[in-house]
């Protein structure tokens, strides 16, 4: 089984390195302090529609939307369904063990997976089957089609009835040395399911596993097996056919999903996901400063440095604007045509967990301590 390492643990190194490179050169003191925000521009009448709470979030989870039903669970084994317009439980079930990656959901069923490597899916809040896993798990099944896909640190992927938890198919590849303990990529795309495998993005056969295209991002390089660590994170940005990705600190690139061909690709030192609309595609670099590419060909369009070293999330595009979260619990909304600050708003202080995601008009922000926020125009 490979050594999973933290993006978290990978930031620091590389910060330390920096500094000490800096102080090395004479360059004399070093902080890595963030900019003086401001005051707030307030371009934007964005409120709290409502908060609710659940336990802190210490895995790298991922809010399912499925229409007005936002699944989200914390680290204690709770996995709950909002209804995102009021904040109101749909249902509540606990599988009875810390909880390692999910949540994965059709509306109908719900996946996570336990720190014991434990497949547990449940129906209408109700568990209803579980399954041993040969491996850890970091990124959220994916359930679709009355399958349930799971992705392992170990590079398998493997399929399961969603309904009976028979084993359908697992497909295995070679592993790394280290692989990072946070979410990958698994998504369908029409009849094809995609996964991020080390620096390639697949397309497989949802029916058997088998692979019907390849294509690579991104590929092993240095000489020990922290420089050699290469894998693509989740968070992508899709238009039609073609999905954009972001290998971990080496690249970020767009794929042409039917011909399983790389459009273009770009050098990019980030290590969350993307986001994007119809002309561009949005991305944070490790050190906070937000770019973003033209999605034809990847030319930048424009770079901020405003919210650099505040510990981004991965960005989301809503309206006109590009929301991330930050360390602070700030959620900041920038404008789309050139970064520039629209407005932000306050949650409870602790880092915003995970990406920030929209249902029923709702805007649902989760932090690390398990707030959970809705907030809607005013």
């Amino acid at each position: 089984m490979a050594n999973v390492f933290s993006a978290d643990s990978f930031r620091r190194l590389l910060l330390t390195g920096l500094v000490a490179a800096l102080a090395a050169c004479g360059s004399g003191p070093v902080q890595l302090k963030p900019a003086d925000l401001g005051a707030n521009p307030a371009l934007l009448g964005v409120g709290t529609a409502w908060n609710s709470k659940i336990a802190p979030v210490d895995f790298p989870l991922q809010v399912k939307v499925d229409g007005s039903a936002v699944t989200l669970a914390g680290a204690d084994g709770v996995v709950q369904s909002l209804d995102a317009r009021t904040g109101a439980a749909l249902w509540r079930a606990e599988v009875g063990a810390p909880i390692s990656a999910g949540v994965g959901s059709d509306g109908r069923f719900a996946a996570v997976v336990t720190r014991a490597n434990e497949l547990v899916v449940l129906e209408a809040g109700q568990v209803l089957w579980r399954a041993r896993l040969p491996a850890q798990v970091f990124t959220a099944p994916l359930v679709a089609g009355e399958r349930v896909f799971v992705l392992g640190a170990d590079r398998g992927v493997a399929a399961f009835d969603a309904r009976t938890g028979r084993k359908l198919w697992q497909q295995q590849r070679p592993g790394e040395a280290l692989v990072l303990r946070q979410a990958g990529i698994l998504m369908p795309m029409g009849n094809t399911l995609v996964a991020g495998l080390a620096g390639h993005l697949v397309g497989m056969n949802p029916l058997n596993g088998n692979v019907v295209w390849d294509a690579a991002l991104a590929s092993p390089r240095g000489t020990n097996d922290i420089e050699r660590l290469v894998d693509l994170v989740g968070g992508v940005s899709r238009q039609g056919n073609e999905v954009c990705a972001r290998a971990f600190q080496s690249a970020v690139g767009c794929i042409d999903t039917l011909r399983g061909s790389v459009i273009w690709k770009r050098t990019a030192a980030g290590a969350v996901g993307l986001h994007g609309d119809e002309a561009q595609v949005y991305g944070v670099e490790g050190d906070g400063t937000l770019l973003a590419w033209r999605l034809a060909d990847g030319e930048p369009v424009w770079t901020s440095e405003r919210l650099r070293y505040r510990g981004l999330s991965a960005p989301l595009v809503l309206g006109r604007s590009v929301v991330v979260g930050d360390a602070t619990g700030l959620v900041h909304f920038l404008s789309r045509t050139d970064g520039t600050a629209l407005t932000r708003l306050s949650t409870d202080g602790s880092a915003i967990a995970v990406t920030p995601v929209v249902a029923a008009d709702t805007l649902v922000v989760v932090t690390r301590n398990g707030g959970v926020y809705g907030f809607r125009p005013e």
